[in-house]
């Protein structure tokens, strides 16, 4: 059974599991799937062809779901994913996708988004990320798993940010960050490997040196991106992690940080 408030308006064609409470004034379209045991509290939007899995916890004020701010969609039936576990604090906005990419505006699984973060259309965000007050991604963007995001954080459009990356408060993002850095400023630039965080989440002693080790090759030898790389490719045959960095680059289509 779902538990509703008597002040919510569900459309009769929403599809609730079990377990599902929304809560007072909530509007739930017609096209919306929410997964077991999902809190949805008071006064959220839920618009489109948006499906939510199990366990999220969504508060007061977000509006997820609606149409993109992109002057180009067309009424499509583009659509808003979002994965279990999720944490979704008020104020939050997370639109469809478009026809012009995927149609899809994905979230994954165990991410904590704090108060008033915009996830723009067709953005495509990992699991156990954290995207901290105020963060702002613009259409396109990639977010790859534990990222975290620093407060007013704001990504330009169709850029990639690694794994494992911390970003300043404040930061503004306008080229690919690669995986482990922690950047700062307007714009960013690297300050580093995310070491804490690493340690946090089992890298053990040997991976990290090398991760520094891969972070000087690319950042402090004087070395051109292509003979970085070869350096990368050495390291990366003793240390498996460093790989991520050969990967993200084989992906990055605006630049890295430098």
């Amino acid at each position: 059974m779902s538990l509703i408030h008597p002040t919510a308006i569900v459309h009769p064609g929403a599809t609730l599991a079990e377990g599902v409470e929304i809560g007072a004034y909530t509007i739930i379209g017609e096209h919306v799937e929410i997964g077991e045991r999902t809190w949805i509290g008071p006064h959220v939007v839920i618009n489109g062809r948006t499906r939510i899995g199990r366990e999220n916890r969504i508060f007061q004020f977000s509006s997820l779901g609606d149409v993109p701010q992109d002057k180009k969609y067309a009424g499509e039936p583009t659509r808003l994913e979002i994965g279990d576990r999720n944490t979704i604090r008020e104020f939050a906005s997370f639109n469809i996708g478009t026809a012009q990419d995927a149609g899809v505006t994905r979230i994954g699984n165990d991410n904590w988004i704090m108060g008033y973060v915009h996830i723009a259309h067709d953005c495509q965000v990992g699991n156990h990320t954290i995207f901290a007050n105020g963060a702002q991604l613009a259409g396109h963007v990639h977010i790859e798993d534990w990222a975290i995001l620093g407060g007013f954080t704001g990504v330009h459009q169709f850029c990639r940010v690694g794994a494992h990356v911390m970003t300043a408060g404040f930061s503004v993002i306008v080229q690919d960050v690669p995986p482990y850095l922690m950047v700062a400023g307007n714009t960013a630039s690297p300050h580093g490997i995310n070491v804490e965080g690493l340690k946090r989440r089992g890298f053990h002693a040997e991976a990290i040196t090398a991760l520094k080790r891969a972070y000087r090759a690319l950042y402090k030898s004087g070395l051109l991106l292509e003979e970085a790389k070869v350096k990368l490719e050495e390291l990366a045959e003793e240390q498996p992690d460093v790989r991520r960095f050969l990967e993200f680059l084989a992906v990055s289509k605006r630049g890295i940080v430098r």
